[in-house]
């Protein structure tokens, strides 16, 4: 297997594991807790280094997780006190305890391949000469298994627990009436947050994780509202992320974790553009269609409550205009569209509506009555 190719797969497997849980905190509106919790583990990691003076020691992991449920923790114990906001619980804690990070391995691990660089940019192009070696057989490269490893914990737990979470995350006092215990699920998603983080940032960095755990799933959600269908593409989008931002990466000649970071944004950007129901392209459609409709009854009720009373001069296209303070070319268009559909037509250079046009403005009169 070539390097491009495990570095691919690297990128995958962690983008996929990533945006799976981070589909939970997009719903959960939680997204900037993932940027303070793959910071803040990195404290965890070193109080774990300081401990066992080794670097590959799984009490890494444990104290990384550990700490990730910690920051949750704070920031929502000073968030309870409504002395602070969200956000602002959320800066001071991560800020504190990043800050506290930093200066324990400036301190102390001096000499040890741990720092900020590492943790925050991390590096795909090195990751496949970090081998995995069984038996005194190279089998590829260590990051890939355990990516893969991450990706396949992170599946059979959402699959597993997938009831728990939808229904804790949509409707929290349903839950605890059903015997689940919100709290619970809360923290369990918060803790595969964190062992997704610290699994993940060796080989990409915690900016990249950020960029992985929130874009696919933001992505996806423009898309539909189905849980289901939102985490499938939430995982292809983080897929899809990574190849491309590696062919970029590699035509340009650039960083391979800035580069998929990038690509999460242009692909977000396309789907906010261009989604068939949410896009910025679809809801101008809509507002304009709206402010057309709304126009066009506006113009057959005018019409239709002079009718009666044979004021046929108040429906002059003059009076019309001067009455709704329509310029010209608005009322031109609005008679055209209602000439169109049927529901007005012209008596004498006299607007008038047609039994059509009389039935759509006793509609539009009475949904005016319900709201």
């Amino acid at each position: 297997m070539t390097p491009a190719l495990e570095i691919q797969l690297i990128a995958v497997f962690i983008s996929m594991a990533c945006a799976l849980p981070g589909a939970f905190l997009v719903l959960r509106r939680m997204s900037m807790m993932s940027d303070s919790i793959t910071h803040t583990i990195l404290l965890g990691i070193v109080l774990a280094f300081l401990l066992t003076h080794d670097l590959q020691s799984p009490l890494l992991i444990v104290g990384a997780a550990l700490i990730g449920v910690v920051t949750v923790w704070l920031t929502e114990m000073l968030e309870k006190t409504r002395l602070v906001t969200e956000d602002s619980a959320i800066g001071i804690v991560f800020s504190l305890l990043f800050s506290i990070a930093i200066i324990l391995i400036t301190r102390y691990t001096g000499s040890v391949h741990l720092d900020t660089d590492s943790v925050l940019l991390g590096e795909l192009a090195f990751a496949p000469f970090n081998r995995m070696v069984v038996a005194g057989i190279d089998i590829g490269a260590k990051a890939m298994y355990i990516s893969g490893v991450l990706l396949m914990i992170n599946i059979i737990l959402i699959a597993v627990f997938f009831k728990e979470l939808k229904v804790c995350t949509f409707d929290p006092m349903l839950a605890a009436v059903l015997g689940f215990s919100p709290a619970l699920v809360h923290y369990a998603l918060m803790s595969l947050v964190s062992l997704t983080a610290v699994g993940a940032f060796e080989a990409v960095g915690s900016v990249l994780v950020v960029a992985f755990m929130i874009a696919p799933p933001v992505t996806a959600y423009l898309l539909t509202d189905d849980l289901k269908k939102m985490l499938i593409l939430s995982s292809a989008f983080g897929a899809l992320n990574g190849i491309l931002g590696y062919q970029a990466a590699v035509a340009l000649d650039v960083s391979i974790a800035g580069s998929m970071a990038v690509m999460t944004g242009l692909l977000f950007l396309a789907v906010f553009t261009f989604a068939p129901k949410r896009g910025l392209i679809s809801l101008l459609l809509k507002k304009k269609k709206q402010q057309s409709e709304f126009a066009e009854n506006t113009l057959l009720m005018h019409i239709c409550s002079h009718e009666p009373h044979k004021q046929i001069s108040e429906n002059a296209l003059h009076t019309i205009a001067a009455r709704l303070r329509w310029d010209k070319k608005k009322l031109t268009h609005t008679i055209c569209l209602l000439q169109k559909s049927g529901k007005l037509t012209m008596v004498n250079g006299i607007p008038a509506a047609t039994a059509k046009g009389k039935d759509c403005c006793k509609i539009f009169v009475e949904s005016l009555g319900t709201l």
